[in-house]
Formats: C-alpha cells, structure tokens, sequence
C-alpha cells in the first residue's frame, strides 16, 4: 500500500489533556492537506475541528467517548455521542466497560455497545475500543463478536492511554473473530509507514495515530500516541 493511499484509513489523533485550540486548528489543517480520513479530538473540540473541516466532506471528526477508561454509564455515552454529533462528530470511537467484559457480564457490554450505536445510528460511524492490552485472546475475541452483535463498524484496539498499544497479532486476531465485513482499527505505537502497512497486513482498515504526517512523508514519529 502507497503512503498515499495509508493517508487515506489514517486517524490523525490528538487527545492529550493539554491541548489547545489552536493545537486542534492545526491537526485538522494538516488533515486536510494530507486527506487523512479523520481527525480524532475530545468532545470538547468537536465543534472547532468541524469549523475547519466542515467544507472538506472526505475528512470527518472522529470522538472519543466514555474515554479513557470506559467506565461510564450506557446512558451517559449515549447522550456523549448524540451530543458529540450534534456538534459534528462524524465518527465515534466508545471504549467498553472493560470490567463487566472481564466479569463476565456479556449482557452488559453488548447493551454498552449498543447505546452508543443507537446513538449514531445513521449519522455517524461507530468504533468500538476494547483496550487488548487489558485482555485475554479469548476476552478480545469476545469483546469483538459482541461488538459485531450490537451493530458496531469497527474494533479498535487500543485508547493509547493503557499499558499498549496495537500489535500485528491483536490485529489477526481481531480480524478473525469479526470476519470480512467489520473494520478493524489499528491505534497506539504506529509510528511509521512501515509499521502501518504491517497492521493493514495483518487485517487493520483503518490506523489511530498522531504520528500521520510523519508517516505521510516517510518519516517516523517517535512520540505520541
């Protein structure tokens, strides 16, 4: 795959509790110049990173919700994600409730999930966050199908603010268990484009990174998420 076409499944990601407004302005500005596939802010700057963006239809505003820890309620990521597409949140990343999966409590996870779906429903794009580095195999594999019940469009391994990030073994696996059909996010320690075409290798369609415009010129990033 070209950095070209690796610019495409980029999300261009900043979620760093210091950030700033004109940090956002500039993320969605090199998002545009490079056709990322989205930016990935806090709810917070969904609205700001929109106003940039709003004239580019190619490049949407991912969020974050119930993050990092994905410990919230069902219902209040539910209205976190209407309200972060209210403001125009085009894409929606929700962590699990990493504790009931661990439990157990398959129920609960599901109706976690599902929530946040509902939610976005025809508005938005919904990815589902199951922190692997927290997990068994049989835990992500789990988490996975359950994600696929609910509705979800993606998986995505990883918040970045953990104990790891991505590898090309979680990717596999996580392919695996939600078939052809789901897509698969790479997030956490991509650096390069090497280390990005090996998750797309291993089943990744799309790729979390704060480091997309070092991988749009061939460079590596070495910091960040």
């Amino acid at each position: 795959m070209s950095q070209i076409t690796l610019s495409g499944i980029i999300d261009h990601t900043l979620l760093k509790a210091d950030a700033r407004k004109q940090d956002i302005i500039k993320l969605a500005e090199e998002a545009k110049a490079y056709k990322f596939a989205s930016v990935c802010v806090n709810p917070a700057w969904v609205s700001v990173a929109y106003e940039v963006l709003k004239d580019t239809p190619d490049v949407k505003v991912c969020t974050v919700i119930g993050f990092p820890l994905g410990a919230s309620t069902p219902e209040t990521k539910a209205f976190e994600t209407a309200n972060a597409i209210a403001n125009g949140a085009g894409e929606v990343d929700m962590v699990i409730n990493i504790g009931a999966l661990k439990d157990g409590d398959d129920a609960l996870v599901k109706r976690d999930i599902a929530a946040v779906v509902d939610a976005a429903r025809g508005k938005a794009l919904t990815k589902v966050i199951i922190e692997t580095c927290l997990l068994t195999d049989e835990e992500k594999t789990r988490a996975c199908k359950l994600a696929v019940e609910a509705g979800a469009d993606y998986v995505k391994t990883s918040t970045g603010f953990s104990t790891g990030g991505a590898t090309k073994e979680d990717i596999a696996l996580m392919r695996a268990a939600v078939g052809p059909e789901i897509g698969v996010k790479a997030s956490g320690g991509v650096r390069s484009a090497e280390d990005a075409q090996i998750m797309v290798e291993a089943g990744a369609t799309r790729i979390g990174t704060s480091g997309g415009v070092a991988i749009a010129k061939g460079e590596r990033n070495e910091s960040g998420y």
